[in-house]
């Protein structure tokens, strides 16, 4: 296998930057630039020299044994000054070695997956962790990453597999002393495998939702200050004001960290009857984002009702409540009154939702858990027929098993690699 290196920083100038060699000859590389090299897991500091010993830089260096690495192999990291001449002269010079090259992206990470370091969900949770820029996201992604969902899969597997066990007992010893109906335990075993798995399914929204981040949808009429307030919200001039109503017609989006929780604002169209064909069209899709949105956001003038119905954990706001100083829930985009609360109560809702998150945090998962749930199902019917039925019910318990094997990379997934593995930057 070749020795892989790469910068496993960011680019460009830097404080310190970080590169990493790993394979079998990650330690004689380490050698060719530093000569003698540290005791294995305690940093040393070492002049760094080329071929023809002229000195490069000085380093804090860093050794990691095949078995005891991020990626399973030798390691050797280098903490070089943040130079990109350093980092540059470094790099060339292990180019230089024969039997090394530069790691295409994700290979670290995906060599670590082939050496059984890491799960394929604790990869994508890793993907998530560098990606996180929320506390919630950070939260969730560390689970992940720390494998939780292998765990609770390993929980499942153990107990499917016990249940085919009894099954396939049944079948090949029926005239031993094994138990010929062995419907109850099986059937107890299939259905707090399916609890757990549909609690985990239900979750999987949630917790798209907290990677890629909530919607919350401002709505109201026009004028009534919806520009305004996603400007005073994301504190900047993200949207067009004007007295002039209808000025908005597209739906305005930005990304914001809300109380750790990361969350797109919508600044929709004023809803209204409009003779105007363009914003008509705005209005439109103002009602078709605001029907999606995971949260409304209702501004109203005093006296105002909502023009769409309100759902469960929508908000209601007055607006301009510099000028009107009446009813409660009053916010002002000018003045600031009242925004603190506003942004407290929708944290408040959608930290709620965020509670109800399981550890199944991606598409794929979502999809594993649901196929491998339909062969529980159609298991537990043949189960239930008797022992005639044990045969196709076990044979349905090993595709259900496999399905959720595929969650961790073990079987079935060598065509979602590539793609998983290409989110990650060269040096990881």
């Amino acid at each position: 296998m070749d020795t892989i290196f790469a910068l496993a920083s960011a680019q460009g100038k830097a404080g310190v930057s970080v590169i990493r060699i790993s394979g079998p000859q990650a330690f004689a590389a380490g050698r060719l630039l530093c000569g003698t090299l540290p005791r294995l897991r305690q940093a040393g500091l070492r002049l760094l020299r080329d071929g023809a010993g002229v000195r490069i830089d000085e380093a804090l260096v860093l050794c990691f044994a095949e078995g005891a690495s991020f990626t399973g192999e030798d390691v050797v990291e280098l903490q070089v000054h943040g130079s990109v001449a350093v980092v540059r002269k470094i790099l060339a010079e292990l180019g230089g070695v024969d039997g090394l090259r530069l790691a295409e992206a994700g290979e670290f990470t995906r060599r670590a997956f082939e050496n059984e370091c890491l799960d394929l969900a604790q990869t994508e949770g890793l993907a998530d962790l560098i990606d996180a820029e929320t506390e919630a996201q950070r939260r969730q992604a560390l689970r992940v990453l720390s494998g939780d969902l292998g765990k609770l899969v390993a929980r499942w597997r153990e107990d499917l597999v016990r249940a085919a066990a009894l099954l396939e007992a049944t079948i090949d010893f029926a005239d031993e002393e094994v138990p010929v109906d062995v419907s109850p335990e099986v059937d107890a075993l299939l259905a707090g495998v399916e609890t757990s798995i549909t609690r985990q399914v239900e979750g999987v929204a949630v917790s798209e939702r907290i990677r890629s981040g909530f919607e919350v949808a401002i709505v109201g009429k026009p004028n009534v200050g919806k520009s305004t307030l996603l400007n005073a919200l994301a504190g900047r001039e993200a949207a067009i004001t004007s007295e002039i109503a209808g000025t908005t017609r597209d739906v305005i989006e930005v990304r914001m960290d809300l109380r750790g929780l990361p969350v797109t604002l919508l600044d929709t169209a004023g809803l209204r009857e409009t003779e105007d064909r363009i914003e008509a069209l705005g209005v439109a899709l103002a009602r078709g984002r605001a029907e999606t949105a995971d949260l409304r956001l209702f501004l109203l003038a005093p006296g105002d009702t909502p023009e769409l119905e309100v759902r469960p954990g929508d908000i209601l706001a007055y607006s301009k409540a510099d000028l009107h100083q009446v009813g409660d829930h009053r916010i002002s985009a000018i003045s600031g009154e009242g925004l603190d609360h506003l942004v407290d109560r929708v944290a408040s809702v959608l930290t709620e939702r965020s509670a109800e998150a399981g550890l199944a945090t991606h598409l794929r998962h979502r999809q594993g858990m649901e196929r491998s749930l339909s062969h529980l199902s159609t298991a537990k019917v043949w189960v239930r027929n008797g022992p005639d039925g044990y045969d196709i019910g076990a044979e349905e318990l090993r595709i259900a098993i496999r399905a959720l094997s595929s969650l961790l990379g073990r079987v079935d997934v060598e065509d979602l690699l590539d793609e998983i593995f290409s989110r990650f930057c060269v040096g990881k």
